[in-house]
């Protein structure tokens, strides 16, 4: 038998504390440019004529504000915190970290004077110009570093399966970065694509829709496989599934983007391969939810009293339905009827505002007491109220996009004996109306949600300190 070192060893939670307020803030942001851009749709006289505060300038920020700052703030900072727990040991650089908090945050202050200005690649989820994405593969990079580094330096054997899934989304969104936004630059904020044609559109769509499997499920799956465990006090339902669900996953993600452009110049075998394994992934996809949701096996009572414990499974339940609808749209009769219609908006708010953001949410409201040395969050009745406007503003939401997607897709292609368009565009503008009102409704309540998280965040800081925790050292091993 062999004596371990026994000197203390701290974690760095100075990165995870920043990153978690951030998301906060992030959320924040994120969600008021989308109502704001919810109310032009509505009312469009809304933008007054300004340029920047124009619908086609503030909706890439929206994205933008959503999937890279609150989503990846969140995904960083947990990251950092669960693979230092995993693998107890220390972050492998702090210099490092720190580059990669304050990188970050300038990538996404550059979005947000940049994208109302108009310099845009016109490229969904990747519309920032080549300067920027330089910013962006230079902090992506020490990020890996790090999160790797942490990794090889471990101090237990086994690797755990959170860290699979957040270690798989820096690799792929590194990989989807890099070819995707490869361009000739024309000026100091313009450039144009390496790509032409069809080929520009499949490798845009190769990019997009990866995007949402790695950065908006891979990733947020390491947090799930983390926090749900830990918030329910339970171990996960079946381990031997979660690395099932991982390999599955992670193999048939790749081949899903052609989905997206079905009846389009893509050929229509490469279309066809695209449908299939969209509907492959529905197997992986309620693999996880299942292992995720039956963790609570023996704890069910604990969703009566535990709201954040609420975000967490609710999320799964809104996870379970967006990979049930993402590949029934693929199939291309039913996206005959749904693309370019607000059920896509539909779909995508549901994973966004019902995954993305619930499981984000919650694992926040565990994080932010602990990295501040408090035993829950000043209020745990605004946590309740949080819940239950997120949740009720995300149906009202999904539901009008739903039902306006429907009507949409069968206005467009209603035709008259003669075989002229039953109603003009305008009409079906006309019809969805009403529909854009209650998306509005929705986007607010979502919102008022997180005013109040920041409000809770605040006064949770404010009471408590900076916290040191020091990492378990085994006094000897064998």
């Amino acid at each position: 038998m062999t004596f371990a070192n026994t000197r203390a060893t701290t974690y760095n939670d100075t990165v995870v504390r920043q990153f978690a307020i951030m998301t906060v803030v992030w959320g924040v942001v994120g969600m008021l440019i989308g109502v704001i851009i919810a109310a032009q749709l509505a009312w469009p006289a809304l933008n007054m004529d300004v340029p920047w505060l124009g619908y086609g300038r503030l909706r890439n920020l929206h994205t933008n504000a959503v999937i890279f700052a609150f989503g990846c703030c969140g995904l960083m900072g947990t990251s950092f915190y669960v693979v230092q727990r995993t693998c107890q040991v220390r972050l492998f650089s702090d210099k490092l970290a720190a580059f990669v908090f304050w990188g970050w945050q300038a990538v996404l202050v550059s979005a947000v004077i940049s994208l109302p200005m108009g310099y845009t690649q016109s490229r969904e989820y990747a519309e920032l110009e080549w300067p920027i994405d330089i910013l962006i593969t230079l902090v992506w990079v020490a990020y890996a570093f790090v999160f790797f580094g942490t990794v090889g330096t471990r101090k237990v054997k086994h690797i755990y399966v959170a860290n699979w899934f957040y270690g798989a989304f820096i690799i792929a969104i590194a990989m989807l970065h890099l070819v995707n936004n490869a361009a000739i630059p024309v000026g100091f904020m313009k450039s144009y694509s390496a790509y032409a044609g069809v080929q520009d559109a499949m490798v845009q769509w190769w990019y997009g829709h990866n995007a949402v499997g790695f950065l908006l499920t891979a990733g947020f799956l390491g947090m799930m496989y983390y926090f749900i465990p830990k918030q329910a006090e339970r171990p996960v339902y079946s381990y031997r599934l979660s690395i099932v669900h991982f390999w599955a996953l992670i193999f048939t993600y790749m081949w899903a983007g052609p989905h997206h452009l079905h009846y389009t110049a893509l050929p229509d075998w490469t279309q066809s391969v695209g449908m299939v394994f969209s509907l492959i992934l529905l197997a992986p996809s309620w693999g996880g939810m299942i292992n995720g949701i039956m963790t609570l096996s023996g704890a069910w009572h604990k969703l009566r009293d535990d709201p954040i414990l609420r975000f967490l499974i609710v999320s799964l339940s809104f996870y379970g339905m967006s990979t049930f609808e993402g590949p029934m749209m693929a199939i291309k009769t039913v996206n005959a009827l749904s693309h370019y219609t607000d059920w896509t908006i539909g779909h995508v708010h549901s994973g966004a505002l019902g995954w993305v953001g619930l499981i984000t949410i919650g694992s926040m409201y565990y994080l932010i007491p602990r990295l501040f040395g408090q035993k829950q969050m000043y209020s745990m009745k605004a946590v309740e109220v949080h819940f239950w406007t997120a949740t009720i503003g995300i149906v009202i939401y999904i539901a009008a996009m739903w039902i306006a997607g429907v009507m949409q897709g069968l206005m467009w292609r209603a035709v008259n004996p003669d075989g002229t368009l039953t109603y003009t565009f305008v009409e079906s503008v006309k019809a969805t109306f009403p529909f854009y009102v209650l998306r509005l409704a929705g986007g607010l309540l979502y919102l008022t949600g997180m005013v109040i998280m920041l409000w809770n965040t605040y006064k949770t800081v404010s009471a408590g300190r900076s916290v040191t925790v020091t990492i378990p050292a085994a006094v000897a091993h064998a």
